[in-house]
């Protein structure tokens, strides 16, 4: 018989009890496994304390540098809840338990990764806090929340700044979305780029991304730079849409790679401006000349469908001959 059969056959008062009970065995089991943990990394913050002191706890030896002077007590954070452990002191000196239990108030490794991704995803503070206080983390508070996520500048920084040289990328992408970015002034928008290259292996690569105020020549500019300065070589062709400060921008950093309209791109400002209703057709045109196998197939096959929506649609038919 299964669980959820068993409850259901006991009335309200036996199934409160019953569970009752298995909560109490959890939180027994919980408290148990907290001072077992707790022993174990005060007897090894003891035996690191004694090798420092040169002989062992409260027993006379030759080779003694220096004594025990009592301990502090110090919390530290694990998915069990805060645990209390006992921190040697030494008459001479200081003792750090900085390879058993870290400096500061140590979180735990998944409960850090937890909260770092909760930051990624828009999770205030406040509601970090709150959720690490119901995983029995009690003493992680906004600060502690902050402090985690900064150790993502640290690996965003080393993305960005890796060496592209070495391999030659023969494709580019390139695009930029708007999101709402949170900053001293309050949340705005802000254009995030992005590029992905494809090499001589065949693989796509992000190799690189940054944030602008707003899109711009001068942005586009700078973001093609340092992906120059940091090795990427061998450009033959660069996919964008049509802003024309980016366009003018691949012109000067990558001379002689051509340049081709995104189809996405294009098909989104196409599709914009024909009604709803009529739009699963207008999409099968614009990607009938995609489909073809030759140039003079995609010419005949671009002239029938701007023919086509031109007879029922013609502001998206402009902008499709426009983008040939």
């Amino acid at each position: 018989m299964t669980v959820r059969h068993t409850l259901a056959s006991l009335d309200d008062e036996q199934a409160r009890d019953l569970l009752l009970r298995v909560a109490r065995g959890q939180e027994e089991m919980r408290c148990r496994l907290s001072r077992m943990l707790e022993l174990m990394l005060d007897a090894l913050m003891g035996a690191e304390a004694d090798e420092a002191c040169g002989a062992a706890y409260m027993t006379r030896g030759e080779g003694r540098v220096n004594r025990r002077n009592g301990y502090r007590e110090r919390g530290v954070d694990t998915p069990l809840g805060t645990l209390t452990v006992h921190v040697p002191k030494l008459r001479e000196g200081y003792y750090s338990p900085e390879g058993i239990i870290g400096r500061g108030r140590r979180v735990d490794a998944a409960v850090a990764a937890a909260v770092v991704e909760m930051w990624v995803q828009g999770v205030s503070t406040r509601r970090v806090e709150r959720v690490a206080r119901e995983l029995g983390v009690d003493r992680l508070g906004r600060s502690e929340v902050s402090r985690l996520a900064e150790r993502l500048d640290a690996q965003v920084d080393e993305f960005r700044s890796r060496p592209l040289s070495g391999r030659r990328y023969c494709y580019l992408w390139l695009d930029a979305t708007f999101v709402r970015c949170r900053g001293d002034g309050g949340a705005s928008s802000a254009a995030a780029v992005t590029a992905i290259a494809c090499d001589d292996d065949g693989r796509k690569r992000v190799v690189g991304f940054d944030v602008f105020d707003t899109e711009s020549y001068a942005g586009w500019k700078s973001f093609l730079s340092s992906l120059r300065a940091r090795g990427m070589d061998g450009v033959r062709l660069v996919v964008s849409d049509d802003h024309c400060g980016l366009r003018k921008a691949v012109a000067e950093e990558f001379q002689g790679a051509s340049w081709q309209r995104c189809m996405v791109h294009m098909m989104r400002d196409v599709l914009g401006v024909v009604p709803r209703q009529r739009r699963p057709r207008a999409a099968a045109l614009v990607r009938l000349p995609f489909a073809m196998g030759s140039r003079a197939a995609a010419d005949a096959a671009w002239t029938l469908a701007a023919d086509e929506l031109a007879s029922t649609d013609p502001r998206a038919a402009r902008t499709f001959a426009a983008a040939r």
